[in-house]
């Protein structure tokens, strides 16, 4: 479960969304096995988790095979986690920064309004080309289906509209 609350996030649906993302990315089993995703390196897997112990900054550790950076419950690449921990001036690599770093991903690809609106599918397609676990992303890496992300949006609590 994320550890930005629905006040500080904004609202219910936001917060399910930052769960369903984790699903996507990180998977239920590793959510279950691990800090809730917050310390997964990419590349590990349900049977082979790779962890980071330390959450004063992204751990920047370059996964050779899959040439990619990614760490933390969302994947975060460090090229980008530079950028977006000075600007939104986050203290460290935290799960409530890693929080921050999501909705702010969110905010600025237009998805906040459809997320608060209950427009789930619209959303995902908003930043789908940010996490390339959602369908539609075009990455070459395994997409989810969306029946599969909207049952674990609704699981989380997350609203949909009519």
């Amino acid at each position: 479960m994320a550890r930005i609350d629905a006040v500080a996030a904004g609202g219910k649906n936001r917060v399910a969304f930052l769960d369903m993302i984790a699903v996507s990315e990180i998977g239920a089993v590793q959510l279950a096995k691990t800090d809730d995703g917050y310390n997964v390196l990419v590349g590990s897997t349900p049977g082979r988790l790779m962890l980071f112990k330390s959450y004063a900054d992204h751990p920047n550790i370059l996964n050779t095979s899959l040439k990619s950076t990614a760490a933390g419950r969302y994947q975060i690449l460090y090229r980008w986690w530079r950028i977006y921990r000075q600007q939104l001036k986050l203290p460290d690599f935290s799960p409530i920064s890693q929080d921050k770093y999501a909705l702010q991903q969110l905010r600025e690809h237009g998805a906040l309004p459809l997320i608060d609106a209950g427009r789930f599918k619209e959303a995902v397609a908003k930043v789908a080309n940010v996490w390339a676990s959602l369908p539609g992303a075009g990455y070459g890496q395994n997409e989810n289906a969306m029946s599969y992300l909207l049952a674990a949006y609704q699981a989380a609590g997350g609203g949909v509209s009519a």
